[in-house]
This record gives C-alpha cells, structure tokens and sequence, in this order.
C-alpha cells in the first residue's frame, strides 16, 4: 500500500513538473515568437487582391484585369447553406473554441512523435486565416506554434463573423478563382445567392485540393468530397434528410465560365487599361479599381454590329478570294482530325471555320471546329464571285462546286434559312430532315472605325477600333492618323463664312493649275467626276463636294486665317498642312479627332474634349475620380455676332460681364432648347442645393455661322452626296461625306443635336478601295445602320434660329437677291449684315454684278 502512495506521489509530482516543463517550453516558445508576429488587427484593415474592372455608363461588365479573380463577400451577403457547408467540411465548432481545436491539435502531434513532419494541419477556419494572410505554406513546427499564437490573437481582435468573411474571400479555390464569391462564377456562372445545395456543398469541397480535385479538373474525385459534405451537413443537423436525398442525387454542374463579359468593347477595354496604367502602375490589376466609362451598352451593339456588316458588306462586294486553306481530304482517318486541322485557322465573332467534306449537286457539307455538320445551299455562296482585282470580279457562280471544293478550308456564318430533305422511308419513325443551311463569308481585308460623341459634353457613347480585336488591337478611332479628304471640308467653309461669304457667294468651279513652292510638283486638282461646273453658290459646293470651289475659297479667305480659325475645332495646327491642299482634307487626321470638330458644329459652336472615364471608385466603392468634363452651356454667357475680323483672332475671348457661382450654376442646368423646358426645381433657389458647377466648354463660333453651316451640311443628306441617309426620315440631321484620292480612305461624319458619329473605312496599308466606293458608299451605309438604331424613338430636334439671320429669294444664278416675281427663285438664309441688295439681273453674264459700293462677284 505504501508503494502504491510512493508510485501515486511520484506520477503526480511528473505530471506537475511536465506540466511545468510544457508550460515553461511554451512561455519560453510564446516570449522567443511573440515579439516577432504581425500586428493581427491590421486584418481589419486588409485588401484583398482585386481584379480592375471595366463597366459601360449602364453597369455592363465590359472587361477585368487581373491575375486573381475575387468578388468579395461580406459574411451578411453569404448564404447560410454555404456557410454551414464550410463549417462542415472544415470547422463544425468554429463557433465554440477560442480559435484552436485541443483535439485537432493532440492529432497533429502525434502525427509529429510518429513521423517527424506534420501529415494532418489540425487547422480551425481561424488558423487557416492565420496561414493564408500572414504565414508560408512549409509544414514546420515553428510555423504551426506561430500558427496557433496567431489564431489566438486574432480571436480576441476579431468577432468570428469578420474572421469568417476573411476566410470565404482569402482562399484559393482553383481556376485563377480566390474566394467563394469569384469560385460561384468560375464554375456555375452565378451569384453565390443563386447557387443550389449541392453547389454550395461543392464550392466548400474546393480548400482541401483546390486544383487537383475541383469538378472541372477531377469530377469524380469531386463528387466524392461534396457528398461527404452532404452527409456530414446531415449528421451535424444543418439540413434535413430531404434536402439531403434531393442534392445527393444532383449531377455535377459545374464548368469553367471564365470570363463573364457582359459587354463587347475589347477596344473601349484596352483604352481604360493603358490609360490608368501610366497612372496607377502595375497595382492597377490588384487594387480593385472599379472604372465606369461614358459608353452606352445599346450604342456600343448598335455601333459594333454596324462596323462588321458594312465591312462584310463591303468585303462581298469585291468577290470571294478562295478558301483559306486546300487540304487533301483522303489524308485524314477521323473526323476528330479533321476538327484539329482548324485549329489554327482564325475565327471572329460569328464568322466561323469550317471544311468542306461533300459536295453535291444541291448542297455542301461542312465540318465546324466543334463538330456540328452544317450545309451551304446555292443561296448561300451566290454572292462569291471571284476576286480577280479590287475593280473586276468574276462571273455569279451557276453552281456549288464553281465556288467549293471538297478540302476546303472556309469561313461561315449562321442563317435563319433550312432546308427540309423528305426521307425515303417516309414513316413516323423517320421524318424528313431539317437542315440547318449555312452561308459562305470570308473575314474582311479592309478595316473600319467608328466614333459616337455626346457634343454636349464629349463623352464617348460607343467606339470601334477595327473589325476585330483579336485579329487586330490597333485602334483605327484613336490610332490611324488618315486623311479625312472632303470630310474636312465644313471646317473650311465655316471659316469662310466667318470671314463674311454667305451660302450664295458665288466661286468659279473651273480648271486651275498652281505652281506652289510648298507643293513638290506642279498641282492639277480636279473634281471625283472630272467635269467642272462653272460659278457655283457656297451651299451647292458643299454639298456637291466641288473640290475647285474649296481650293478658291481657302485661297481668298487665306491660309493663315483658316487654320487659325479652325484650330478652335480642337485640331492641332501643327497637323494642317499650310498649302492650299488643305482644303481637300490632306491633313493626317484620326477620327476621334475629326468627331471632335463635328461635335462643336452639333452642338452650336462649343469646343469639348472627348473623354471615356467617368468616374473611379475603389474596392470599397469610394469615389477616387469624377469626370468634370468643360460642357455645353447655351444660356451661360457668349459672345455676339461681333466683326469677323476680331472673333478670327479670338473667338472665344472672355466677356467682361461677370456671373457669380450661383448663376452660372442655374444657367447650366437650363436645357439646350426652352421648348424642352419643364416647371423649374425650386430648391435651386437655395443655397445648400446649388453645387460647383462643371467647367464651361469654350465657344468658338458665333450662333450664326454655326446655324449657317449646320443648315448647308442639312443639304448634304437632303440633296447631296449623303442622300442615302434620308433613309433614316429624320430632319435632325446634317453630315459629310469624304473621299480621299483613289478612294483609299471613306468617311462620313454626321450628327444631330444629341450625338456625333465619324465612320471610317480603308485599308490599313493605304490602297484604293475601288474605283466605285466612296464616303457614300462604303463609310455612309456604317453610319445610317448605327445611327437610324441609336436615333430610334428619339424626336426631331430642329436646330434653334438664332437673332441675326433673315431669309432671302434669291437668284440660284447669281447668289444675288431675287427680282419681284422671278420664278426660278429660292430662299436663302444669311446674316443680316451681309445680305444681299442688289437685285439680281435676269441677262446679267458678267463675272461680277455692280452697282457703286454693293456687287456680287464670282471668285
């Protein structure tokens, strides 16, 4: 008995001093590693590792950029299946233990005496936190102590909610996905509020093999995991049994979504990236900027649509090249050989690529990369005549094989068209085929760009860099420096009608040759039709196009008061050339830049500065950057009609008046026409409601000379070379087309009060688009096609009249006023001060019309 006492009181006094040993091992341990472990309330702080993102002005997800993807959760937005799933899986009593589990860690040391190395972590949700946000992944002791001092830490700084939420958005769950927010989208496509059970079951499956065994690389191994999960929810009482039958019994779902991109504007992309790149540096794909551009989600299609099919359009217009590749059929054993032999070949968007495996008398059949059969009918290869040049085509195919041949390599886009082929056995059990027909395409060699401004403000609404992004990443909209040909031309005349012409000054559209010392060789400019027309009125000139005209008119107005006049359109004086080919638009020119001077002619005469970024926020959805673009302000202060002279030299010299805060304010908020005007917002007349106002875009041309130009650019849709845009029904409209020589650039640039559109089409090594495509053929159709979608349902917005002007009949002969019953009269718009008051005289064939001071003379 005694020994028994001794033996008693022996093992007691070991087990105090092991006790002690371990306590004084650990404070030992706690004091050496303490001092050395990060601050864990800095988790309260944390950032997580963010994708930029791109949205349109209406929220559409246009782009991300980054490495991770994360969509962070807060633990209130997480579902509670999700939730109780995670705790299943990894941490049933996370939210009863101090943020350690004795028993995990009692496992994980026996693991230690047995092996020397820790096989099973022994992890609480809050331990995991600690390895993910502070420590590296080696399996060490030191580690796991550093790992159990800092759950501790963490436990007494954090509530188990905040810890939770940093667990579900810190952890890698496979596929470039970190956190359970992004894991939804990555493998269902969804918001993790719309997932099922069996989803969330498979999501809290991913930490433990996040890239071996997720259901997209490992289904089965997958499986296997969720339905433990299932069945652990089910013992733990987080689900019933019903739940559980329903979700154990649920396929596997998931595949890689990737990339969600709500809207196509890879260009519009690319532009917000580089741009903020030079400014935030490489943290601009980790930081969780979350950008909102100026684009319209339904301009943008209606921009992006209209680009492509005026190309393709363009493009089948010029005759069918060939197959892309011939490959010798009889080579390949298996149609899976015959897929991988397109895998180089390149697509776009619908445009898709096939082979040819049969030809028959009636149909083709081809073979797509995804394994689909379709077939090509005669309808649907009758445009492709042979390319033989840009001008000369071959004749229409009469049958399939004068276009096809089996081993072709061919480019394809859907139809809405079948064919029903009977079956021979016409029974029940085999009815007639439906096939789906399919027409023959070809991607397009020429390139086109579009541009769509708000003139009031400049913000883009939609821009097309190109046929494709992918094909090609030069932006042609911002990029391309091109000449704009006759497109430039009502920036000529608008300076000439500054300097005191009217739309009936008559100029001589007649041959000239000129011996320019700034031009290399001796100039014999003509007209695209080669004929010359004689003394020809302003507004006919420009809406005809004649090239003579311009060349006089830039000449008598001069060259040196024309680009000073014009450079208040935004451009560059360093870009226009200082010789008279000026007037044919031989300046080097990118459409963003010609947009932008259309835009001050549609919006009344104000320069604005084109811009794509409206606003920055950061990850936590705080405002960093707000667009403050210089904005339209027609009843804020401007300048009168003052002597041409003076305003040539400064248009948009400052007034003396003065307006104080609150005024310019309530100016700015006034509406463009005061027929649109609704019952004022009496809170502007109080102080708190009035905000600093946006900065005033500068005026820089006089109300009249802007309504003068507008109205004869109207004439270009109406009578002129954009007649085909009276498609459209609208008596908003006003443009110009542009042709540059050997039709090697098209363009057309039109507006109406609200938006401004340049379209441009051209190869990007300069060569002629052909003898018969012009800027009304070939950039026009681009432009009515997004602008007649854009414009839908919008009413006509005729341009105000403002003081100063008066409407004449004149003689459509000589510009002068017409005589008292003059039947050939028309009516003509000038301002007052230059109207004319001779009486024009009906036999009159002099060159100029005199009567002391007052004539009319033909330049």
């Amino acid at each position: 008995m005694k020994q028994v006492r001794l033996f008693l009181a022996l093992l007691q006094w070991l087990t105090i001093s092991l006790l002690c040993g371990t306590a004084l091992i650990l404070s030992g341990a706690y004091l050496y590693l303490a001092p050395n472990l990060p601050q864990t309330e800095s988790l309260r702080e944390v950032k997580f590792q963010t994708p930029l993102k791109v949205f349109s002005a209406d929220h559409k997800l246009i782009a991300e950029f980054g490495k991770i993807r994360r969509i962070p959760l807060s633990y209130s937005d997480t579902p509670s299946p999700l939730v109780n799933a995670i705790l299943a899986a990894e941490d049933d009593q996370f939210f009863q233990h101090p943020g350690i589990s004795i028993k995990a860690l009692i496992r994980a040391a026996v693991d230690l005496i047995k092996t020397g190395s820790i096989k099973s972590g022994g992890s609480t949700i809050t331990m995991q936190v600690a390895k993910n946000f502070f420590l590296s992944k080696e399996r060490t002791f030191k580690r796991k102590f550093n790992e159990i001092l800092l759950a501790l830490e963490i436990e007494s700084d954090l509530n188990k909610e905040e810890i939770l939420a940093l667990y579900l958005n810190k952890i890698f769950l496979g596929h470039r996905a970190y956190g359970f927010g992004a894991a939804a989208q990555v493998y269902y496509g969804k918001d993790v509020s719309q997932l099922s059970l069996a989803q969330h079951a498979m999501l809290a499956s991913l930490p433990k093999a996040p890239s071996r065994a997720n259901p997209i690389s490992n289904p089965k191994r997958a499986l296997e995991r969720r339905d433990w999960i299932l069945q652990r929810m089910l013992n733990l009482g987080y689900i019933q049994q019903a739940a559980f039958e329903q979700a154990i019994h649920e396929p596997v779902s998931a595949k890689n979504h990737g990339l969600k991109s709500e809207l196509n504007a890879p260009y519009i992309a690319e532009m917000v990236r580089s741009q903020l790149l030079k400014q935030y540096g490489q943290g601009l794909y980790s930081d969780g900027y979350i950008v909102t551009t100026t684009i319209q989600s339904s301009n943008q299609i209606f921009a992006h649509n209209a680009v492509r099919k005026g190309l393709m359009d363009y493009d089948q217009r010029h005759g069918y090249r060939g197959a892309v590749r011939q490959l010798s059929i009889d080579a390949y054993t298996s149609q899976e050989e015959l897929i991988d032999a397109l895998e180089n070949i390149p697509q776009s968007g619908e445009i898709l690529a096939a082979i040819v495996f049969d030809i028959g008398p009636d149909f083709a059949s081809a073979l797509l990369k995804n394994g689909s059969v379709i077939y090509l009918d005669h309808e649907s290869i009758a445009w492709a005549r042979a390319f033989i040049s840009i001008n000369r085509q071959g004749p229409a195919p009469e049958f399939i094989s004068d276009t096809l041949s089996v081993g072709d390599i061919i480019h394809v886009t859907a139809s809405n068209r079948t064919q029903t082929i009977e079956s021979e056995l016409d029974t029940d059990d085999h009815p007639a085929l439906e096939l789906p027909l399919w027409n023959l395409t070809q991607i397009p060699l020429a390139q086109g760009a579009l541009i769509s401004l708000n003139p009031g403000d400049g913000a883009i609404v939609s821009l097309i860099g190109g046929f494709s992004f992918n094909l090609s990443n030069f932006n042609r909209a911002t990029q391309a420096g091109r000449q704009p040909g006759s497109n430039f031309k009502p920036f000529i005349y608008s300076s000439a009608l500054h300097s005191g012409f009217t739309p009936a000054s008559m100029i001589n559209d007649a041959p000239v040759v000129f011996n320019d010392s700034k031009l290399e060789t001796t100039w014999r400019p003509e007209n695209s039709s080669g004929k010359f027309y004689g003394p020809t009125r302003l507004r006919q000139a420009l809406y005809k196009s004649r090239n003579l005209v311009s060349i006089r008119l830039l000449r008598k107005v001069g060259i040196g008061n024309t680009i000073r006049y014009v450079k208040n359109f935004g451009f560059d004086p360093e870009k226009l050339p200082t010789d008279l080919s000026l007037a044919l638009g031989s300046a080097t020119l990118a459409p963003i830049e010609i947009a932008r001077g259309y835009a001050v002619i549609a919006n009344g005469g104000y320069l604005v500065d084109p811009y794509l970024i409206s606003k920055i926020e950061n990850t936590d959805g705080e405002l960093i950057f707000s667009a403050r673009p210089p904005t339209v302000c027609k009843a804020c202060p401007q300048p009168s009609d003052e002597d041409p002279k003076e305003a040539q030299d400064n248009p948009a010299a400052p007034q003396e008046e003065e307006f104080d805060l609150a005024e310019v304010a309530v100016l700015q908020s006034l509406p463009a026409s005061f027929d649109e005007m609704e019952e004022p917002d009496q809170t502007l007349n109080e102080p708190e409601a009035i905000q600093e106002p946006l900065p005033l875009a500068p005026q820089v041309m006089t109300p009249q000379v802007n309504y003068l130009i507008v109205n004869m650019m109207q004439d270009v849709i109406r009578k002129g070379t954009g007649r085909r845009a009276l498609k459209l029904r609208r008596n908003d409209i006003a443009g110009k087309t542009g042709t540059t020589n050997d039709q090697k650039d098209a363009w057309f640039s039109g507006f109406n009060p609200n938006l401004t559109t340049t379209t441009w089409v051209g190869f990007d090594n300069p060569s002629s688009l052909g003898a018969r495509e012009y800027g009304g053929t070939a950039a026009l159709p681009i432009w009515i096609d997004y602008m007649g979608k854009a414009l839908k349902n919008m009413p006509d917005l005729p341009a105000p009249r403002p003081d100063g002007l008066v409407t004449l009949r004149i003689d459509p002969e000589t510009g002068l006023a017409a005589a008292p019953g003059q039947k050939n009269a028309i009516f003509e718009i000038f301002r007052e001060q230059y109207a004319p008051a001779r009486i024009a005289q009906s036999q009159q064939s002099a060159t100029s019309v005199e009567d002391g001071d007052e004539q009319q003379t033909i330049f």
